[in-house]
Protein backbone atom coordinates (compact mmCIF):
# COMPACT_ATOMS: atom_id res chain seq x y z
CA UNK A 1 0.00 0.00 0.00
CA UNK A 2 1.17 3.39 -1.07
CA UNK A 3 1.05 6.62 1.43
CA UNK A 4 -0.84 9.19 -1.27
CA UNK A 5 -0.05 12.52 -0.87
CA UNK A 6 -2.63 14.52 0.87
CA UNK A 7 -2.85 17.78 3.38
CA UNK A 8 -2.10 15.71 6.18
CA UNK A 9 1.14 14.94 7.39
CA UNK A 10 2.35 11.30 8.20
CA UNK A 11 5.01 12.51 10.18
CA UNK A 12 4.44 13.07 13.76
CA UNK A 13 4.50 16.26 15.17
CA UNK A 14 7.24 16.02 17.38
CA UNK A 15 9.28 14.23 14.78
CA UNK A 16 8.62 17.45 12.47
CA UNK A 17 10.13 20.29 14.96
CA UNK A 18 13.51 18.53 15.13
CA UNK A 19 15.77 20.51 13.12
CA UNK A 20 18.70 18.04 11.14
CA UNK A 21 21.81 17.61 12.59
CA UNK A 22 23.93 21.50 11.53
CA UNK A 23 27.22 19.35 12.26
CA UNK A 24 25.87 17.07 9.08
CA UNK A 25 24.06 19.40 7.55
CA UNK A 26 27.65 21.14 6.95
CA UNK A 27 29.54 18.07 6.39
CA UNK A 28 27.48 17.49 3.33
CA UNK A 29 28.83 20.59 1.95
CA UNK A 30 32.00 19.62 2.72
CA UNK A 31 32.15 16.28 1.20
CA UNK A 32 30.79 17.83 -2.31
CA UNK A 33 33.85 19.89 -2.63
CA UNK A 34 37.58 18.74 -2.97
CA UNK A 35 40.69 19.32 -1.63
CA UNK A 36 39.24 20.91 1.89
CA UNK A 37 40.94 20.50 5.59
CA UNK A 38 38.51 19.69 7.60
CA UNK A 39 38.51 20.55 11.13
CA UNK A 40 34.63 19.71 11.83
CA UNK A 41 33.87 16.52 12.78
CA UNK A 42 34.74 15.08 15.86
CA UNK A 43 36.22 11.83 15.14
CA UNK A 44 39.87 10.83 15.72
CA UNK A 45 42.24 10.91 12.97
CA UNK A 46 44.00 7.85 14.65
CA UNK A 47 43.51 4.42 13.38
CA UNK A 48 42.26 1.96 16.02
CA UNK A 49 45.35 0.58 17.61
CA UNK A 50 46.14 -2.78 16.25
CA UNK A 51 46.09 -4.85 18.90
CA UNK A 52 42.46 -3.94 19.53
CA UNK A 53 41.30 -4.72 16.21
CA UNK A 54 43.20 -7.61 16.06
CA UNK A 55 40.74 -8.61 19.15
CA UNK A 56 37.70 -8.00 17.08
CA UNK A 57 39.57 -9.70 14.19
CA UNK A 58 40.56 -13.01 16.29
CA UNK A 59 36.94 -12.75 18.02
CA UNK A 60 35.72 -13.38 14.57
CA UNK A 61 38.09 -16.05 13.61
CA UNK A 62 36.71 -18.13 16.74
CA UNK A 63 33.45 -17.16 15.72
CA UNK A 64 32.15 -14.97 18.25
CA UNK A 65 29.34 -13.96 15.54
CA UNK A 66 26.19 -14.28 17.81
CA UNK A 67 23.81 -12.59 20.37
CA UNK A 68 25.13 -11.58 23.68
CA UNK A 69 23.29 -11.08 26.70
CA UNK A 70 21.16 -7.65 26.93
CA UNK A 71 23.60 -6.11 29.14
CA UNK A 72 26.73 -6.89 27.32
CA UNK A 73 29.19 -9.68 27.72
CA UNK A 74 29.66 -10.31 31.45
CA UNK A 75 33.68 -10.32 30.85
CA UNK A 76 33.17 -6.80 29.12
CA UNK A 77 31.02 -5.63 32.34
CA UNK A 78 33.15 -6.56 35.06
CA UNK A 79 36.39 -4.32 33.16
CA UNK A 80 33.82 -1.26 33.00
CA UNK A 81 33.05 -2.22 36.64
CA UNK A 82 37.01 -2.54 37.52
CA UNK A 83 38.05 0.60 35.15
CA UNK A 84 35.44 2.93 37.07
CA UNK A 85 36.16 1.55 40.62
CA UNK A 86 39.86 2.10 39.77
CA UNK A 87 39.58 6.04 38.12
CA UNK A 88 36.68 7.10 40.57
CA UNK A 89 36.77 5.17 43.63
CA UNK A 90 32.70 4.00 42.93
CA UNK A 91 31.87 0.67 42.67
CA UNK A 92 29.21 -0.13 40.34
CA UNK A 93 27.78 -3.81 40.38
CA UNK A 94 28.63 -5.32 37.21
CA UNK A 95 25.32 -7.78 37.20
CA UNK A 96 22.78 -5.12 37.89
CA UNK A 97 24.75 -1.49 37.18
CA UNK A 98 26.11 -1.89 33.93
CA UNK A 99 24.60 -1.87 30.57
CA UNK A 100 26.73 -2.09 27.29
CA UNK A 101 24.75 0.36 24.40
CA UNK A 102 25.65 0.93 20.90
CA UNK A 103 27.28 4.25 21.71
CA UNK A 104 26.70 7.12 24.08
CA UNK A 105 23.73 7.96 22.06
CA UNK A 106 21.49 4.99 21.98
CA UNK A 107 22.39 4.97 26.46
CA UNK A 108 21.54 8.64 25.96
CA UNK A 109 18.44 7.70 24.35
CA UNK A 110 17.41 4.34 26.17
CA UNK A 111 18.15 6.24 29.56
CA UNK A 112 15.67 9.42 28.69
CA UNK A 113 12.79 7.15 27.58
CA UNK A 114 13.49 4.92 30.99
CA UNK A 115 13.18 7.97 33.48
CA UNK A 116 10.92 10.93 31.69
CA UNK A 117 7.18 11.34 31.53
CA UNK A 118 5.37 13.40 29.11
CA UNK A 119 6.28 17.11 29.65
CA UNK A 120 8.84 16.23 32.04
CA UNK A 121 11.82 19.12 31.92
CA UNK A 122 15.60 18.04 31.57
CA UNK A 123 17.67 21.03 32.41
CA UNK A 124 21.13 20.83 30.44
CA UNK A 125 24.15 23.79 29.49
CA UNK A 126 24.53 25.41 26.25
CA UNK A 127 26.32 25.20 23.96
CA UNK A 128 26.12 21.53 23.78
CA UNK A 129 26.33 18.58 21.16
CA UNK A 130 23.75 19.18 19.26
CA UNK A 131 21.98 16.05 20.07
CA UNK A 132 20.51 16.43 23.63
CA UNK A 133 17.76 19.03 22.97
CA UNK A 134 16.25 16.55 20.06
CA UNK A 135 16.55 13.65 22.51
CA UNK A 136 14.78 15.30 25.33
CA UNK A 137 12.01 16.21 22.36
CA UNK A 138 12.10 12.47 20.92
CA UNK A 139 11.38 11.19 24.70
CA UNK A 140 8.12 13.87 24.87
CA UNK A 141 10.42 15.42 27.77
CA UNK A 142 10.97 19.24 27.29
CA UNK A 143 14.60 20.60 26.78
CA UNK A 144 15.51 23.82 28.92
CA UNK A 145 19.12 25.53 27.96
CA UNK A 146 21.23 26.72 30.48
CA UNK A 147 23.49 29.22 28.94
CA UNK A 148 27.54 29.16 29.84
CA UNK A 149 29.81 31.89 28.96
CA UNK A 150 33.34 32.21 27.07
CA UNK A 151 33.91 34.66 30.19
CA UNK A 152 33.52 32.27 32.73
CA UNK A 153 35.27 29.03 30.44
CA UNK A 154 32.21 27.73 29.53
CA UNK A 155 31.75 26.09 33.12
CA UNK A 156 28.23 25.33 34.30
CA UNK A 157 27.20 27.35 37.68
CA UNK A 158 24.44 25.58 40.10
CA UNK A 159 23.04 29.20 40.47
CA UNK A 160 22.19 29.34 36.93
CA UNK A 161 20.45 25.80 37.47
CA UNK A 162 18.50 26.90 40.79
CA UNK A 163 17.39 29.53 38.82
CA UNK A 164 16.11 27.31 35.82
CA UNK A 165 14.49 25.03 37.87
CA UNK A 166 10.61 24.43 38.14
CA UNK A 167 8.29 21.86 39.58
CA UNK A 168 8.03 20.11 36.46
CA UNK A 169 11.92 19.95 36.40
CA UNK A 170 12.53 16.34 36.48
CA UNK A 171 16.55 15.69 35.69
CA UNK A 172 19.84 17.75 34.86
CA UNK A 173 21.96 16.54 31.69
CA UNK A 174 25.85 17.45 31.40
CA UNK A 175 28.87 16.44 29.33
CA UNK A 176 32.19 17.56 30.35
CA UNK A 177 34.43 17.16 29.14
CA UNK A 178 32.33 19.02 26.69
CA UNK A 179 31.59 18.96 23.12
CA UNK A 180 32.07 21.87 21.85
CA UNK A 181 33.88 24.17 23.84
CA UNK A 182 36.36 21.94 25.27
CA UNK A 183 35.12 23.15 29.57
CA UNK A 184 35.71 20.73 32.45
CA UNK A 185 34.24 20.94 35.91
CA UNK A 186 35.74 22.13 38.88
CA UNK A 187 35.39 20.37 41.82
CA UNK A 188 33.62 22.96 43.74
CA UNK A 189 31.22 23.60 41.40
CA UNK A 190 29.80 19.76 41.09
CA UNK A 191 29.58 19.64 44.87
CA UNK A 192 27.35 22.60 44.72
CA UNK A 193 25.74 21.08 41.78
CA UNK A 194 25.10 17.65 43.47
CA UNK A 195 23.63 19.57 46.47
CA UNK A 196 20.71 21.06 44.35
CA UNK A 197 20.26 18.33 42.52
CA UNK A 198 19.99 16.26 45.88
CA UNK A 199 17.27 18.99 47.42
CA UNK A 200 14.96 19.02 44.65
CA UNK A 201 15.73 15.05 44.06
CA UNK A 202 16.71 15.69 40.13
CA UNK A 203 18.77 12.76 37.94
CA UNK A 204 21.35 13.68 36.78
CA UNK A 205 22.73 12.66 33.57
CA UNK A 206 26.63 12.92 33.14
CA UNK A 207 28.18 12.28 29.44
CA UNK A 208 31.71 11.94 30.18
CA UNK A 209 32.46 10.18 26.78
CA UNK A 210 35.82 12.37 26.59
CA UNK A 211 37.22 12.14 30.28
CA UNK A 212 39.92 10.38 29.38
CA UNK A 213 40.69 13.30 27.26
CA UNK A 214 41.37 15.74 29.77
CA UNK A 215 44.93 17.98 29.40
CA UNK A 216 45.15 18.97 33.42
CA UNK A 217 45.13 15.97 35.46
CA UNK A 218 42.20 13.61 36.44
CA UNK A 219 38.67 14.85 36.47
CA UNK A 220 36.28 14.77 39.10
CA UNK A 221 33.03 13.51 38.33
CA UNK A 222 30.08 14.05 40.13
CA UNK A 223 29.71 10.43 40.57
CA UNK A 224 32.17 10.80 43.63
CA UNK A 225 30.19 13.02 45.04
CA UNK A 226 28.37 11.10 48.47
CA UNK A 227 24.77 10.58 47.45
CA UNK A 228 25.11 11.07 43.37
CA UNK A 229 25.99 7.83 42.55
CA UNK A 230 21.83 7.10 43.49
CA UNK A 231 20.70 9.49 41.31
CA UNK A 232 23.55 9.69 38.42
CA UNK A 233 23.34 7.96 34.69
CA UNK A 234 26.78 7.63 34.13
CA UNK A 235 27.74 7.65 30.67
CA UNK A 236 30.98 6.90 28.61
CA UNK A 237 32.73 4.86 25.41
CA UNK A 238 35.35 3.57 23.48
CA UNK A 239 34.74 6.55 20.60
CA UNK A 240 36.96 9.34 21.46
CA UNK A 241 39.79 8.24 23.53
CA UNK A 242 40.33 4.83 21.88
CA UNK A 243 39.71 5.88 18.35
CA UNK A 244 37.36 3.54 18.22
CA UNK A 245 34.08 5.71 16.53
CA UNK A 246 33.05 2.77 13.90
CA UNK A 247 32.64 -0.02 16.86
CA UNK A 248 29.86 1.72 17.83
CA UNK A 249 30.58 0.88 21.60
CA UNK A 250 29.24 2.87 24.48
CA UNK A 251 28.14 1.94 28.41
CA UNK A 252 25.69 3.74 31.15
CA UNK A 253 26.64 2.97 34.62
CA UNK A 254 23.26 3.51 37.13
CA UNK A 255 21.31 2.47 40.38
CA UNK A 256 19.48 -0.91 39.56
CA UNK A 257 15.87 0.55 39.15
CA UNK A 258 17.21 2.69 36.43
CA UNK A 259 19.10 -0.38 34.69
CA UNK A 260 16.44 -2.50 34.68
CA UNK A 261 14.61 0.29 33.36
CA UNK A 262 17.08 1.26 30.54
CA UNK A 263 17.04 -2.57 29.50
CA UNK A 264 13.68 -3.11 28.96
CA UNK A 265 13.98 -0.28 26.23
CA UNK A 266 17.19 -1.55 25.17
CA UNK A 267 15.94 -5.05 24.43
CA UNK A 268 13.55 -4.38 22.10
CA UNK A 269 15.24 -1.16 20.23
CA UNK A 270 18.40 -2.78 19.82
CA UNK A 271 18.86 -5.92 21.86
CA UNK A 272 22.64 -5.81 22.25
CA UNK A 273 25.82 -3.66 20.97
CA UNK A 274 27.44 -6.23 18.57
CA UNK A 275 29.96 -8.78 20.13
CA UNK A 276 32.65 -7.66 17.98
CA UNK A 277 32.59 -4.72 18.89
CA UNK A 278 32.58 -5.60 23.05
CA UNK A 279 35.60 -7.82 22.33
CA UNK A 280 37.43 -4.86 20.94
CA UNK A 281 36.21 -2.95 23.85
CA UNK A 282 37.27 -5.30 26.21
CA UNK A 283 40.87 -5.34 24.85
CA UNK A 284 40.80 -1.51 24.97
CA UNK A 285 40.02 -1.25 28.75
CA UNK A 286 42.76 -4.20 29.44
CA UNK A 287 45.75 -3.04 27.42
CA UNK A 288 44.86 -0.16 25.48
CA UNK A 289 46.42 2.78 27.54
CA UNK A 290 49.49 3.66 26.43
CA UNK A 291 47.91 4.40 23.07
CA UNK A 292 45.55 6.11 24.41
CA UNK A 293 47.88 8.35 26.74
CA UNK A 294 49.90 8.82 23.19
CA UNK A 295 47.22 9.85 20.95
CA UNK A 296 45.92 12.24 24.04
CA UNK A 297 49.73 14.12 24.46
CA UNK A 298 49.63 14.72 20.55
CA UNK A 299 45.64 16.07 20.83
CA UNK A 300 47.47 18.76 23.55
CA UNK A 301 50.25 19.04 21.11
CA UNK A 302 47.67 20.40 18.57
CA UNK A 303 45.55 22.24 21.03
CA UNK A 304 48.62 24.60 22.22
CA UNK A 305 49.44 25.37 18.65
CA UNK A 306 45.83 25.95 17.87
CA UNK A 307 45.33 28.28 20.41
CA UNK A 308 47.99 30.55 20.09
CA UNK A 309 47.43 31.46 16.47
CA UNK A 310 43.69 31.67 17.20
CA UNK A 311 44.48 34.23 19.89
CA UNK A 312 47.19 35.32 17.74
CA UNK A 313 44.76 36.28 15.18
CA UNK A 314 42.52 38.09 16.99
CA UNK A 315 39.75 35.15 17.25
CA UNK A 316 39.73 34.67 21.01
CA UNK A 317 40.01 31.57 22.75
CA UNK A 318 39.98 30.09 26.20
CA UNK A 319 42.14 26.82 26.65
CA UNK A 320 39.97 23.82 26.81
CA UNK A 321 41.40 21.17 29.57
CA UNK A 322 39.96 18.07 27.78
CA UNK A 323 38.41 16.82 24.73
CA UNK A 324 39.58 17.71 21.05
CA UNK A 325 37.75 20.92 20.58
CA UNK A 326 38.14 24.82 20.49
CA UNK A 327 35.42 27.21 20.57
CA UNK A 328 36.83 30.34 19.08
CA UNK A 329 35.03 33.95 19.16
CA UNK A 330 34.94 35.30 16.18
CA UNK A 331 33.06 38.56 16.40
CA UNK A 332 36.12 40.61 15.86
CA UNK A 333 34.61 39.62 12.29
CA UNK A 334 31.51 40.86 11.66
CA UNK A 335 30.11 37.87 10.44
CA UNK A 336 27.69 35.57 11.99
CA UNK A 337 28.92 32.18 13.06
CA UNK A 338 27.42 30.62 9.80
CA UNK A 339 28.35 33.51 7.47
CA UNK A 340 32.02 33.17 8.81
CA UNK A 341 31.63 28.92 8.16
CA UNK A 342 30.44 29.47 4.89
CA UNK A 343 32.72 31.79 3.74
CA UNK A 344 36.07 30.24 4.71
CA UNK A 345 34.80 26.98 3.27
CA UNK A 346 34.60 28.90 -0.08
CA UNK A 347 36.94 30.96 0.16
CA UNK A 348 39.94 29.13 1.86
CA UNK A 349 38.68 25.56 1.81
CA UNK A 350 38.77 25.07 5.51
CA UNK A 351 35.98 23.49 6.91
CA UNK A 352 34.66 24.42 10.89
CA UNK A 353 31.40 23.94 12.46
CA UNK A 354 29.00 27.65 12.47
CA UNK A 355 28.80 27.53 16.66
CA UNK A 356 25.11 28.28 16.53
CA UNK A 357 24.95 24.42 15.39
CA UNK A 358 25.12 23.72 19.35
CA UNK A 359 22.64 26.10 20.46
CA UNK A 360 21.61 29.64 20.23
CA UNK A 361 24.20 31.24 22.55
CA UNK A 362 27.08 29.43 20.17
CA UNK A 363 26.33 32.63 17.80
CA UNK A 364 29.59 33.84 17.78
CA UNK A 365 31.57 31.29 17.31
CA UNK A 366 32.60 28.18 15.55
CA UNK A 367 34.24 24.76 16.50
CA UNK A 368 37.85 23.74 15.43
CA UNK A 369 38.04 19.61 16.08
CA UNK A 370 41.47 19.46 16.61
CA UNK A 371 41.39 15.73 15.76
CA UNK A 372 43.46 16.33 12.50
CA UNK A 373 47.00 16.00 11.56
CA UNK A 374 49.71 18.81 12.37
CA UNK A 375 50.79 18.75 8.95
CA UNK A 376 47.25 20.30 7.73
CA UNK A 377 46.57 21.88 10.96
CA UNK A 378 49.47 24.12 10.03
CA UNK A 379 47.90 24.64 6.42
CA UNK A 380 44.38 25.32 8.17
CA UNK A 381 45.81 28.36 10.55
CA UNK A 382 47.52 30.05 7.36
CA UNK A 383 44.53 29.84 5.67
CA UNK A 384 42.56 31.01 8.38
CA UNK A 385 44.59 34.19 9.09
CA UNK A 386 44.62 35.42 5.36
CA UNK A 387 40.50 35.06 5.47
CA UNK A 388 40.70 36.86 9.10
CA UNK A 389 42.88 39.66 7.79
CA UNK A 390 40.62 40.24 4.22
CA UNK A 391 38.01 40.94 6.76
Amino acid sequence: MSITTSSKSHVAQHVQKIPRSGIRDFFDIVQSMSDVISLSIGEPDFVTPWHIREAAIYALERGKTGYTSNLGTPSLRKQISAYIAAKHKVVYDWQTEILVAVGVSEALDIALRAILNPGDEVLYHEPCYVSYSPSVTLAYGKPVAITTKQSDNFVLRADDIRKALTPKTRALMMNFPCNPTGAVMPREELEKIAQLCIEHDLIVLSDEIYCELSYSGALPSIIEIPGMKERTIYFNGFSKAYAMTGFRIGYVCAPPVLTEAMLRVHQYAMLCAPILSQEAAAEALKNGESAMLHMRDEYRRRRNFLVHHFNKMGLTCHEPQGAFYLFPNITSTALTSREFAVRLLEEKKVAMVPGDAFGTSGEGFVRCSYATAMDQLEVAVERIADFVKSR
